[in-house]
C-alpha cells in the first residue's frame, strides 16, 4: 500500500484531511451562522446551517471510515513504531 509523505497510508491520510476540514468550517460556519441572525437574514443562517450539517455529516462519515480502517495497520504510521 502506498504511504506518503507523513508515514500513514494516502486514504487514510485523506480521510482525516477532510475530517479535519470538515470539523474546522463546521466551527467556522458557527459564527456565519450568528452573523446572519445578527443581520436579521434567517435564511441565509439556515443555509449556513444547512451547510455546517453538511460538514459534519461528512465528518461522520470519515469517522466510521477510519474506525472500520483500524482493523488494519492503516491508522498508524508505516514502517516506524508506536
Amino acid at each position: 500500500m502506498a504511504t506518503g509523505e507523513t508515514g500513514f497510508d494516502d486514504v487514510t491520510f485523506d480521510l482525516i484531511s477532510v475530517q479535519y476540514h470538515s470539523l474546522k468550517a463546521g466551527h467556522d460556519y458557527g459564527q456565519y451562522v450568528r452573523d446572519a441572525r445578527n443581520a436579521g437574514q434567517d435564511e441565509i443562517a439556515q443555509f449556513f446551517e444547512q451547510v455546517m450539517q453538511e460538514d459534519s455529516d461528512r465528518a461522520h462519515r470519515c469517522h466510521e471510515f477510519l474506525r472500520r480502517l483500524g482493523g488494519t495497520d492503516n491508522t498508524s504510521p508505516q514502517g516506524g513504531t508506536a
